[in-house]
């Protein structure tokens, strides 16, 4: 009869919240898209070799408590000469529940992780737009997003321990 009045498992988590960290990937969608060919059709006819331009962007923003939109936006600009062949824009999205994670790891799981996660869709929209709009298809090359981040930050203190230098050089 003592077994029956030990307290279970269940009884003990109902009890005490969950502060086990969580990352899930609620969604992965494309949020923005554009095409733009302005001086077709004369420039279709060109026979010089186009130049290809390619810019990365990356941005987080909290939508509600633990949960994150990042998007990765890709802008891929092919010129023949001096004149815009085509431009494709697109917006990869993703929204993300991250909870119970410490502070100290959420700007690189933010930064990190979750650009790696949605940049192979990003990859590949580009790649089919370009090629449903009658163009080779563009192959955005892989991304260490770890690299660009670590780049940032090092970025960042460096023009915080510049700005504190001339300032300390000024007295």
């Amino acid at each position: 009869m003592a077994e029956d009045q030990t307290p279970t498992t269940d009884a003990i988590t109902a009890d005490t919240p969950n502060t086990d960290p969580v990352f899930q990937i609620q969604r992965v969608y494309l949020k923005d898209m554009s095409l733009e060919q302005p001086n077709s059709p004369g420039i279709l006819l060109e026979q010089a070799q186009p130049q290809v331009d390619i810019n990365l962007g990356m941005a987080a923003a909290p939508v509600s408590d633990g949960i994150y939109e990042v998007t990765v936006t890709a802008t891929v600009t092919t010129k023949v000469k001096d004149k815009v062949l085509f431009l494709v824009e697109a917006k990869q999205a993703g929204i993300f529940e991250i909870r119970h994670v410490p502070e100290e790891q959420m700007q690189g799981i933010i930064s990190i992780v979750c650009p790696q996660m949605i940049y192979p869709y990003l990859r590949a929209i580009v790649s089919d737009v370009c090629t449903r709009a009658g163009f080779p298809p563009i192959l955005l090359t892989e991304v260490n997003f770890q690299a660009m981040f670590e780049a940032q930050q090092a970025q960042a203190a460096a023009a915080s321990n510049g700005g504190s230098s001339i300032i300390t050089g000024a007295n």
